[in-house]
């Protein structure tokens, strides 16, 4: 306990990481106070004991306003939260694998990252210009007429507009948070509204394990002793690396000498990240289309993967989950690449040759440490259906695996781990008392 309390006295003494900190700390309160700013036109009277709310207790909605940090729910300016602008990054991201104009902008350093981040913008708007519609067509159905104060049609036009200009108003307190804060923007924005809706999920589950007889608090305690243990276990998966070492050649240019020393290239075992859950949650929602169908067969393949705690639900999920791991992994670990900058730089992998054999080897630590690393984060992913077998509320169980889960776990670490170098850099002691040093999901 004195160690923790002398640590936070050297962050404040650190006139600069202080101003980081508590810049951060307002843009985020800023997001908060905005997730509660209901759209111009509704009654939010009418709001709290709407059908919205059941709505989002549970399933895809339950996920959304989880992200969105209760803003879905409130039917807030912020409604929509930052999620266009991540599905936007993501068809970026896999544009630039499959389209040569987006190749060639990634190589262009600085000026292409501009290019990037400007096209992002533009289609993080053209999302939001059917997301914004959609949203309100759900709001028409689930709340009732009474609440809506002004005309229809003039509330659908205004309220777009304003659902818009909120996400666009996230995307830039993220961009000034990783500018002039601590973390990054977009991460902590995401992490802060997940966090918000811990209490009142927590709550929740304390209060029916006292009224019901469920086990009572003893249960309770099972349930976070449980959490713990999932909760260090993803934190070995977001940090876990396989060392490769590589030598490096001496090399004389003029009267200094370079290399001739030996260093470590850390293949992540994780390193397709969150993105494999992103993706096969999104193809779990195709089978939901057969029960348009009247067909007998339509409606049984709906019926199998309608509930999110059933076997086959789960089942398939867990091998999408393998399937895109392995996928993204492969799309983002370039082998062929990491072999040429070794050669460009005069290094090697000691008792494997230069160039192809690299390559292959490269490619077989790869698929090795990735199998684990698969299966593991598909376990984290399904965790928190067998929370809800084993009557966990629906919403804590939500924090003992999947999307949310990582994203906390992976956020924390990236930040600690800036706060750490701060610290390091002014010659105080890092934040890891036994001398180790906190890795983030970029490695070490």
């Amino acid at each position: 306990m004195r160690a923790l309390i002398e640590t936070i006295k050297n962050i404040f003494k650190i006139e600069e990481l202080r101003r980081r900190i508590l810049y951060t700390l307002g843009i985020l309160l800023i997001y908060r106070l905005g997730s509660f700013v209901v759209i111009p036109g509704i009654d939010p009277t009418q709001l709290i004991h709407s059908d919205l709310k059941a709505q989002t207790a549970s399933g895809i909605m339950g996920l959304l306003d989880m992200f969105s940090g209760g803003a879905f729910s409130n039917a807030s300016i912020f409604a929509l939260g930052i999620m266009p602008y991540i599905s936007a990054s993501i068809v970026v991201q896999l544009l630039g694998i499959a389209v040569p104009y987006f190749q060639r902008l990634q190589k262009e350093g600085e000026s292409g990252r501009r290019k990037i981040n400007q096209i992002t913008r533009f289609l993080t708007v053209g999302i939001l210009l059917f997301q914004a519609p959609a949203y309100l067509a759900n709001l028409h159905m689930q709340i009732p007429a009474s609440a809506f104060v002004v005309d229809v049609a003039y509330f659908t036009i205004v309220s777009t507009l304003i659902l818009i200009a909120g996400t666009l108003f996230i995307m830039w307190l993220g961009e000034k948070i990783t500018d002039k804060g601590i973390g990054n923007g977009i991460s902590l924005i995401i992490m802060i509204g997940i966090i918000a809706r811990l209490p009142f999920a927590f709550a929740a589950e304390f209060g029916s394990r006292v009224s019901e007889q469920t086990g009572g608090l003893v249960m309770l305690l099972v349930e976070l002793i449980m959490l713990f243990l999932v909760v260090a276990g993803t934190i070995l998966l977001v940090q876990g690396t396989r060392k490769v070492p590589v030598q490096y050649a001496k090399r004389i240019v003029g009267n200094k000498q370079y290399g001739g020393v030996r260093q470590y290239i850390p293949l992540k075992i994780n390193a397709a990240g969150v993105m494999p859950i992103i993706f096969a949650q999104a193809l779990m929602f195709i089978p939901m289309m057969f029960s348009r169908l009247d067909s007998a067969w339509g409606q049984s393949i709906a019926a199998a993967f309608s509930s999110y705690t059933g076997f086959w639900y789960n089942s398939v999920f867990a091998f999408l989950i393998i399937v895109f791991t392995y996928f993204y992994t492969a799309i983002t670990v370039n082998p062929v690449q990491m072999a040429e900058d070794m050669k460009k730089n005069g290094g090697f992998i000691p008792g494997v040759k230069p160039g192809k054999k690299t390559v292959e080897y490269l490619d077989t630590i790869m698929s090795r440490i990735t199998l684990p690393g698969s299966f593991f984060l598909a376990l984290v992913a399904i965790l928190p259906a067998f929370a809800m077998i084993f009557h966990v509320n629906n919403q804590f169980a939500h924090f003992f695996g999947g999307t949310s889960l990582l994203i906390l776990v992976g956020v924390i670490l990236d930040t600690l781990q800036q706060i750490e170098s701060h610290l390091l850099m002014r010659h105080y002691d890092g934040l890891m008392k036994s001398g180790s040093r906190i890795k983030g999901r970029s490695g070490i």
